[in-house]
């Protein structure tokens, strides 16, 4: 018969590893993206033969693996949720390795810390807050579809008006959305909810948080190759 202190001891070791784990993973991912994106960009052959409809392609494919992930994590094993977060992350990095040809090398990695700094500060804010952020999932989920909307219309108007606009706000909301994830994830530590799943659930979401937050402080702040 199992010891009922041993039981409550395991219990909260699993508790305090948790968003350990789940930050172990969004860094394995955003390492293996960042890594595949760099040698990409080295192979122009690739790069040429994954342009226009190849790119669309992938980024099809990547869409369909987050739903999948998001809806089938829990039910599946705790191998294939983690095969299947590592084959995203690595897809993403064939997808970004644009941003090596059309941004400097200094202004990515000047970006990255930027985002890395920023994505802490607010993460922090979201675990340690005593304010329930939950009441901002109607603004936040109205402001990914306002950015989706606004960013396909001006695929076709290209103002620069509102491409900044955009930038600006797109950041904003991933901040928001980082600080919201972050206190969803403290809630589920707190109810026991700490399997390899959950985790790699965690790390999915948070990983998207900081890719995006990437992306609009690099078209922010990034310098374009001449």
């Amino acid at each position: 018969m199992a010891n009922p202190n041993e039981q409550a001891f395991s219990f909260e070791k699993a508790q305090q590893t948790f968003l350990q784990r789940v930050y172990q993973w969004m860094s394995i991912g955003l390492a293996l993206t960042g890594a595949i994106a760099y040698m990409i960009s080295g192979n122009l052959g690739l790069m040429r033969s994954l342009g226009g409809g190849g790119f669309l392609v992938l980024m099809l494919v990547e869409l369909g693996l987050v739903f999948w992930l998001s809806s089938q994590a829990l039910r599946i094993s705790p191998q294939a949720a983690i095969t299947g977060f590592l084959v995203y992350s690595g897809l993403n990095g064939l997808t970004l390795s644009y941003i090596f040809l059309v941004y400097t090398g200094a202004s990515i990695a000047m970006t990255f810390f930027i985002t890395a700094a920023t994505f802490a500060s607010v993460s922090i804010y979201g675990y340690t807050t005593k304010t329930d952020l939950s009441s901002m999932r109607g603004f936040l989920f109205m402001g990914l579809i306002g950015i989706l909307i606004a960013s396909l219309v001006n695929w076709f108007m290209k103002s620069p008006l509102l491409y900044w606009m955009i930038s600006y706000f797109g950041l904003a909301l991933f901040m928001g959305l980082t600080a919201f994830d972050t206190q969803k994830l403290k809630m589920l530590q707190e109810r026991g909810a700490t399997s390899e799943q959950h985790a790699i659930i965690g790390a999915l979401m948070l990983y998207l948080d900081f890719i995006n937050m990437f992306l609009f402080v690099l078209r922010i702040f990034g310098n374009r190759r001449q």
